[in-house]
């Protein structure tokens, strides 16, 4: 007898082996129909399996279906597959590589004669509806190594062969076939390829074998794919919305910043973009101030040793932009951390003078592939809102709490009310005793209690040296940014001889927080572009009011209403030129400037304004006084 207990706690006996599919069709013909796989186990050591997998011993079992999120991934991965399957009939001679699922989608690698056009994109598109209107069977099974690299190279299908002489000697591998089409995968997929009804090809990029840029280059097709129609749609249209606030063209539209061949990862702010800059910093440097930070200020070159001490220069030697002056070298720093620490040595601490807290926005370089580099989302040369606190294990529980409270305060700030919350702890390999691991991890997740946040956990994913919280931000189209965390590290005070001086008298490190709440401003300011679509909220807008004279004869009226709000701290310009009125306010309004005011004969006489906002918004006539305490009001509550 075989014994499988369900998820919700029932229990089906079976007379001796049964595959996943004859579990579901023996709990309803519709469950049997929805099936793409099957989750054996439980906790940690469940594992994916086929429909067709025979379990052979009691054990839970869960059927998996469209609506459960691993039947999302099995979907797109065996979507990868038709479409090797569909380049394959259409295209004989292309080689296939490795196609894996990945956010949203997959994509698989080819090697062709020439590159593949659009039009070839709507062809293979095609071809892919026909191969799953046919509902072929997708059937496993498993061949010794030498032989499936035999095969392959049969099929001419070198790159395969390739990837499965890597695989040790004696090793067993799995092959999926549908139709005329065999792969090699691990799988799962789903049992016929009449379940793969929703997707849509993407685009065609460049990718080099292997990812290595000495290999040659493939041909990589992207491709999205979701369980219902409705949801492919869905991310059709996001991805819509998503152009339309792509940072990088609303950065050259609204004149913000642009990057330049001469300086490849580095941006250049225009005078609008660092007005943005410089809001946000302020705003940033106020908290600090506000929340017991001292600012501080490193250097941007620190010598070899000093990253040899902390680990980095063996790490994360090849990300690092170096250089050597009188035999010694040295490196632009890509973290402040090390420099912090420098700072805090100086001079003896007490407990007393813990917490110590240190923000800086501190300017790092890190020596990113060029192919990777995205607009100012992602960058060489970053400046983060970075900050440590050295204190006690004691105080670890105060300072996170305080933390995450001041984040998602900020957070709300820049219009951000949506954080996924996820609590990294500890990895197998690490150093500290377990009752310190205990003490660091229960803070993280009583600092999220205390706030009322839910997290999750992602066990083992913490660093070496200590566990951290990520916060992640949704913004208005689903996306998620991760950007604030804090870790708690108990290795790099100790490495450097950072120490404190107990009650007690004796010396001991200080535990060290690192914290950052935006990370890297450059990356914070695209997403705060792309979030609110460039119409950025009137406290951060680079230019809040443009003044507007109809004729020449309000010139020097409309002057001095740009002159008193300038004085009262409004970023007001005026804009004096002879043009139609209805062309300056279109332009200025492609601009997305929140408030346009438009002045006339009658307003002068009147002293007043009339008002246009942001979207089209006609507020009418009112007096200046009455305009300035209105636009006062929206920047200080942010809105």
């Amino acid at each position: 007898m075989v014994s499988i207990q369900l998820p919700d706690g029932s229990k089906r006996e079976f007379p001796g082996p049964v595959t996943v599919a004859e579990v579901a069709a023996s709990i309803g013909t519709g469950l049997a129909k929805a099936a793409l796989a099957g989750r054996v186990g439980q906790g940690d050591s469940a594992r994916l399996v086929d429909t067709s997998f025979r379990i052979e011993h009691d054990t839970p079992l869960a059927i998996v279906t469209d609506k459960d999120p691993d039947g999302l991934d099995v979907i797109r991965h065996s979507t990868a597959h038709l479409l090797a399957y569909a380049v394959k009939e259409l295209f004989p001679e292309a080689q296939v590589t490795i196609g894996p699922t990945i956010d949203n989608g997959f994509y698989y690698d080819f090697a062709y004669k020439r590159p593949f056009t659009p039009e070839d994109l709507q062809a293979i598109e095609k071809k892919m509806a026909e191969l799953a209107k046919k509902d072929e069977r997708v059937e496993r099974k498993v061949l010794p190594r030498d032989e499936a690299v035999s095969y392959f190279k049969s099929l001419g299908e070198h790159y395969k062969a390739e990837i499965i002489a890597s695989i040790p000697a004696g090793e067993d591998v799995s092959l999926y076939s549908e139709g005329g089409f065999t792969d090699l995968c691990r799988g799962p997929h789903v049992p016929s390829t009449g379940k793969l009804k929703h997707f849509k090809l993407m685009k065609v990029a460049g990718a080099y074998w292997r990812g290595d840029h000495r290999n040659e280059q493939l041909q990589r097709i992207y491709g999205t794919a979701w369980a219902t129609k409705e949801e492919l749609q869905q991310y059709l249209h996001m991805l819509e919305e998503a152009e339309k606030r792509d940072h990088r063209k609303l950065g050259r539209e609204l004149d913000l910043f642009h990057i330049d061949d001469h300086a490849p990862g580095v941006v250049f702010w225009h005078p609008n973009g660092w007005t943005l800059w410089q809001q946000v910093e302020q705003y940033m440097r106020a908290v600090y101030r506000d929340n017991g930070y001292q600012e501080v200020k490193g250097p941007q070159i620190i010598d070899r040793s000093l990253w040899e001490k902390t680990g980095h220069w063996d790490k994360y030697r090849d990300n690092m932009f170096t250089t050597e002056s009188e035999k010694r070298d040295y490196a632009l720093k890509p973290m402040n951390c090390p420099g912090h620490i420098l700072i805090y040595n100086q001079g003896i601490k007490s407990y007393r003078d813990l917490p110590l807290r240190y923000g800086e926005f501190g300017q790092c370089h890190r020596n990113e592939p060029s192919g990777g580099l995205h607009g100012i989302m992602r960058v060489r040369g970053f400046t983060q809102d970075d900050g440590h606190i050295f204190c006690t294990e004691d105080q670890i529980l105060d300072e996170c709490v305080a933390f995450t409270g001041l984040l998602q305060k900020v957070y709300a700030d820049f219009g951000f009310t949506d954080i996924i919350y996820k609590v990294a702890t500890r990895p197998e390999a690490r150093i500290g005793s377990d009752e310190v691991w205990d003490k660091a991890e229960q803070a993280l997740m009583e600092s999220l209690r205390a706030t009322g946040s839910e997290f999750t956990i992602a066990p083992g994913d913490g660093a070496f040296y200590g566990p951290k919280i990520e916060y992640t931000l949704k913004d208005a189209l689903g996306r998620h940014w991760q950007c604030g965390t804090i870790q708690v590290d108990f290795s790099m005070p100790q490495r450097l001889g950072a120490e404190y001086v107990t009650e007690s008298g004796e010396r001991r490190a200080p535990v060290m927080l690192h914290r950052a709440i935006v990370g890297s401003l450059e990356r914070f300011i695209g997403i705060l572009i792309e979030q609110h679509a460039g119409a950025l909220p009137v406290w951060l807008a680079p230019k809040q009011v443009v003044v507007l004279n109809i004729t020449d004869a309000q010139a020097d009226y409309a002057a001095d209403v740009a002159k008193t709000l300038q004085k009262q701290g409004v970023r007001a310009a005026v804009d004096l030129r002879n043009e139609k009125i209805t062309y300056k306010i279109r332009e200025h309004s492609m601009q997305k400037v929140p408030y346009l005011l438009v002045v006339g004969d009658k307003e002068k006489a009147a002293g007043a304004v009339a008002v246009r906002a942001r979207g089209n918004q006609d507020l009418g006539v009112m007096p200046l006084d009455a305009f300035s305490q209105r636009l006062i009001e929206d920047i200080a509550r942010k809105v």
